[in-house]
């Protein structure tokens, strides 16, 4: 399955930056549990480069039993984003691209990781350390929502076409981070990232992809959940917006450390399974 993105995903903060004809979304996500200040598992700082890196991949793509999620907001359970069902979609090309950009993320938040323990930093991964550590002394929506402030600030919009004479090209968060300047995808990757830097479980952190219905378009944007609720992070606004506010778009695929889903309405799961 492809995903025609013919959308202003580029669109900053109110302002329209269209970009007709944008391929299939990135939606790579991680499952890297970590605190703030520490990876995830533990890294010999004399370990060898391959060795570490071996373990970070495998990681990232055969997790150790996740951590539970974070309690919801007064002794409630969280409802299901956008108050839906999911099924798995398997095979297609989203979810081959989504396998390729896990290893490819793995392999950079384990320079990240290294950045922890005083080995050598490259300059993406400091920055990507600043970017998560905006929330520092915050928790809930402050700390989500200067984290997500500092990444809309960080890259300026533009499309694949213009930045890579390419209809549809996956960024991780390094190569957004070094050109400074991205789509909607690559604005909800770095924030998938830096959000997992800050503490966030993965089961917490979802990347989007909406179908809007006017304009007729595809677009990406994160989802975090926060004291029990989901809580939408868009590239095209620095207002964080609850999922059940969102109107005039149809949720259409969800990507996280479990793969790649399909929302489908509540009470047809069974169906949409068969």
């Amino acid at each position: 399955m492809s995903i025609a993105i013919q959308s202003q995903c580029t669109t900053r903060h109110g302002v329209g930056y269209w970009a007709p004809g944008l391929g299939p979304l990135l939606a790579a996500a991680v499952a890297l549990l970590s605190l703030p200040g520490s990876p995830p598992y533990p890294v010999d700082p004399n370990a060898p480069f391959d060795s570490v890196e071996t373990e970070a991949v495998s990681f990232i793509l055969n997790p150790a039993t996740p951590e539970p999620a974070q309690p919801a907001g007064n002794d409630e359970q969280a409802t299901p984003l956008f108050g839906m069902d999911t099924v798995p979609l398997l095979g297609g090309d989203v979810s081959e691209k989504w396998n390729r950009a896990r290893v490819e993320i793995a392999r950079e938040l384990e320079a990240v990781a290294r950045c922890r323990v005083n080995q050598p930093c490259p300059p993406a991964a400091q920055k990507l350390i600043d970017l998560s550590s905006e929330g520092a002394g915050r928790s809930g929506r402050a700390k989500v929502g200067l984290i997500n402030r500092a990444v809309d600030l960080a890259i300026g919009p533009t499309s694949d076409e213009a930045q890579w004479g390419v209809a549809d090209h996956w960024s991780a968060p390094f190569e957004t981070i070094r050109s400074g300047r991205g789509d909607c995808e690559d604005y909800a990757i770095v924030k998938y990232a830096a959000l997992l830097e800050a503490g966030i479980p993965s089961d917490d952190i979802k990347i989007v992809i909406l179908k809007n219905a006017f304009p007729a378009e595809d677009h990406a944007v994160l989802a975090t959940l926060v004291d029990g609720e989901w809580l939408i992070l868009d590239n095209r606004t620095l207002t964080l917006v609850r999922d059940s506010d969102i109107a005039r778009a149809v949720p259409e695929l969800v990507l996280d450390q479990g793969g790649v889903r399909r929302f489908v309405s509540r009470g047809r799961k069974d169906r949409a399974t068969g």
